[in-house]
């Protein structure tokens, strides 16, 4: 994967490869972006450019060979490790090297994709992966050995935060001390779910959302008109792969939509109507049903939209790209609810359930507490005006 396959983001792709260039490489480098920004596409450039050397026209040729396994993702000095778990291809102790194979469609096919679409990909979307011990001995054991071509090894760890406490602690050493000419790119979306250990051992470059232009650009490239490819990339918010979703109509945010309206018309029915709360349980239980990861990404998907609502509702709709598809309902009538007296308490219930049920709490439980508590902060009223 070269450089100029990689939308926008020009800045980083110049300061990457100036830094190669001089050879001034940071032997731990830790790229941090929200989801569709580019961060594992850039990470496997910027790994294919240390490795091979500078791509530009006048050196085409030279290292051929070189380029043609790192697009292959089979370069035997480039090296990855990425969240799994065991499934019905891999019955236990499950480790990056077991799912090569589907690694590399990953690439191929969902450069910009997200931990879900990795999960679906391997067959594990109702479990929790991990960057686990077995991992960590792997990645010694890859990087204890020369390389094998003479110059630079890269490991690539995808979705850092999924390493676990005993992972990381091992990897410290490693990570700080590397072997000689060894370089560690790091890829991670939530930088507070990184250790400070690891973090402090690490250059880290933080990746902004994708530019409208960009992936407009794009979403043409593709075959949507400019005014299409131009509202698409506006709901998308900087994330290619919704992006890409979105204009395939695979989006799980439709799904989510749906859970989102009937979660909110119980919840309003439920104010003095008893009988409504069984709709509530009901609905805890239908999301229940669903995978661990999947109810967590409902549940961020359901931050977003109550932030959306709260700038409509300060009049601020210019900042405000989400769009609910579902019949009869409209984010403008229900932005009046969500206010400055609750969304703060709101948000708070919502994390505190990614919490409990990202730490296996019973998600039915969990979901039907959460229904009772948005049900009373949405009939918050909201307080008064002081002159």
């Amino acid at each position: 994967m070269l450089f100029n396959e990689i939308l926008g983001l020009t800045h980083i792709k110049n300061h990457l490869a100036l830094s190669a260039d001089a050879r001034r490489i940071p032997h731990a480098q830790l790229f941090i972006g929200p989801e569709g920004s580019g961060t594992l596409p850039m990470a496997v450039a910027y790994a294919q450019y240390i490795i091979c050397g500078n791509q530009n026209a006048e050196n085409e040729g030279q290292n051929q060979t070189c380029n043609m396994k790192c697009d292959a993702l089979s370069h035997p000095d480039m090296h990855f490790a990425f969240p799994v778990s065991n499934s019905e291809k891999v019955k236990s102790h499950a480790v990056s090297n077991h799912y090569m194979q589907e690694w590399r469609q990953f690439i191929k096919e969902q450069p910009y994709g997200n931990l879900f679409d990795w999960y679906r990909l391997i067959g594990i979307e109702k479990k929790q992966g991990q960057i686990g011990v077995d991992e960590a001995h792997e990645i010694v054991k890859k990087l204890s050995l020369k390389s094998y071509e003479g110059g630079y090894k890269v490991m690539l760890i995808w979705m850092a935060e999924k390493m676990n406490i005993a992972t990381a602690n091992k990897l410290l050493k490693l990570i700080e001390e590397p072997p000689e000419k060894t370089v560690f790119l790091l890829i991670a979306q939530n930088e507070e779910q990184i250790i400070q250990t690891i973090k402090s051992r690490c250059q880290i470059l933080h990746f902004p959302p994708l530019a409208e232009a960009a992936m407009a650009k794009a979403l043409e490239d593709k075959g949507l008109i400019r005014t299409e490819a131009l509202r698409l990339a506006h709901e998308a918010n900087g994330n290619f792969n919704k992006a890409l979703d979105l204009m395939n109509n695979d989006s799980e945010d439709l799904v989510f939509e749906k859970w989102f309206v009937q979660w909110v018309r119980s919840a309003f029915k439920a104010k003095g109507n008893k009988a409504a709360i069984h709709e509530l349980i009901l609905w805890a239980e239908e999301v229940a049903k669903t995978g661990r990861e999947t109810q967590k990404k409902f549940l961020h998907y359901c931050i977003a939209v109550m932030r959306q609502a709260m700038l409509i509702n300060f009049n601020l709709k210019e900042l405000a790209f989400m769009r609910i598809h579902v019949d009869g309902f409209h984010l403008d009538k229900f932005a009046p609810f969500i206010h400055e007296n609750n969304i703060l308490d709101i948000v708070e219930e919502l994390e505190d359930a990614m919490y409990h049920i990202e730490r296996n709490g019973n998600s039915k439980i969990v979901l039907t507490d959460l229904s009772i508590k948005l049900t009373r902060l949405l009939h918050r009223k909201e307080s008064a005006i002081v002159n």
